[in-house]
């Protein structure tokens, strides 16, 4: 049986965003610091994305918090879920958070994970009907604007992707990005992401699939599928998935078709292999539905992808490890 959100997992997934999105502690803090007046904690380094354990996890908690009212206006978390981003997403709020990246040893901060969460933020604030959400995207515009420029600047010398499960796939980034600046019609991010995913990955033939690392919740392999898809038209797009993946409808590479163990929910980094899990059932997906309907991949691919969701989704709350992130992925996954 295909597993498809509702709206009692909406409440819920909302009510686990809410639970951790302005919990300041603990917290991880990706920080360079120039002096001894950079030793400031994360409220006062960042006073919108504070919380969630990390910078990153915060904004797509937020992003989470958005889709879900976007998608069910009668959440019983509805009211509380504007008040939050009220409170937070204010002129002031902004200014603050621009002070920390614009300073010199902050350049590299969140790239390109933080980045591409960010303008996935945006899009969702510029696609919503809540009456507020204008107010909220135009605040947040200078980031907005901030990070559309990081993309621009940094991927002309990007020579090589980065091939990771984690946070720096540029794969992940871009598919995201790419969304994004589509929403918008700017032409020239549109076209530089594409000719970049096009100079990384056309040639990839025969993907070996060599995954999972042991602290990976990103597939390498699927999440630069699901890129290409994006990027190429169709056709082009059918061609090179057969060369890139050319054993799929034999289930081959078989690890992709096996959902990750996940032997200490605790340890931050094994428990990632619970977001593994939901981010391929996220590709596997997407991928078959871009297929022909009779193409014999189509059902190795959904098979495998409810496999790999139905075992994380009762692991969500297990652990502040993986309850401060894991339902942005699952929801992904359940809306693919």
């Amino acid at each position: 049986m295909t597993m498809h959100m509702t709206p009692e997992m909406a409440s819920r997934f909302a009510q686990m965003a809410l639970s951790h999105l302005n919990r300041e502690f603990p917290n991880k803090l990706m920080h360079a610091m120039s002096g001894r007046q950079d030793a400031k904690t994360p409220r006062e380094l960042h006073p919108i994305f504070y919380g969630s354990y990390d910078w990153h996890s915060c904004v797509h908690g937020y992003w989470l918090l958005l889709k879900l009212l976007d998608s069910y206006p009668q959440l019983p978390q509805a009211a509380e879920i504007i008040d939050v981003i009220d409170l937070h997403f204010t002129q002031e709020n902004v200014a603050g958070e621009m002070a920390y990246l614009q300073q010199p040893q902050h350049a590299g901060f969140e790239r390109p994970y933080g980045w591409a969460w960010f303008l996935a933020l945006t899009q969702q604030l510029n696609t919503m009907e809540l009456p507020q959400a204008a107010g909220w995207a135009k605040n947040l515009a200078p980031m907005s604007r901030f990070f559309e420029n990081c993309f621009s600047e940094f991927l002309p010398k990007a020579t090589y992707p980065l091939r990771v499960g984690s946070h720096f796939n540029t794969a992940f980034a871009l598919a995201l990005t790419l969304d994004y600046s589509h929403s918008i019609n700017h032409t020239g991010l549109n076209t530089l992401i594409e000719e970049t995913a096009c100079r990384w990955h056309l040639e990839d033939v025969n993907c070996q699939a060599w995954e999972p690392g042991g602290d990976e919740f990103l597939s390498p392999s699927l999440m630069e599928a699901e890129l290409m898809r994006r990027v190429l038209p169709r056709d082009e797009f059918l061609t090179w998935f057969d060369a890139f993946l050319p054993n799929l409808a034999q289930c081959q590479p078989a690890a992709l078709f096996t959902p990750a163990t996940v032997t200490d929910r605790t340890d931050g980094k094994i428990g990632h292999l619970d977001g593994l899990n939901l981010s391929r059932a996220w590709c596997q997906r997407s991928l078959a539905a871009a297929l022909p309907a009779d193409d014999p991949r189509v059902a190795p691919l959904r098979d495998s992808a409810e496999r790999h969701l139905s075992g994380a989704l009762e692991h969500l709350e297990t652990d502040y490890m993986g309850q401060h992130w894991l339902a942005t992925f699952a929801l992904l996954a359940l809306e693919a």
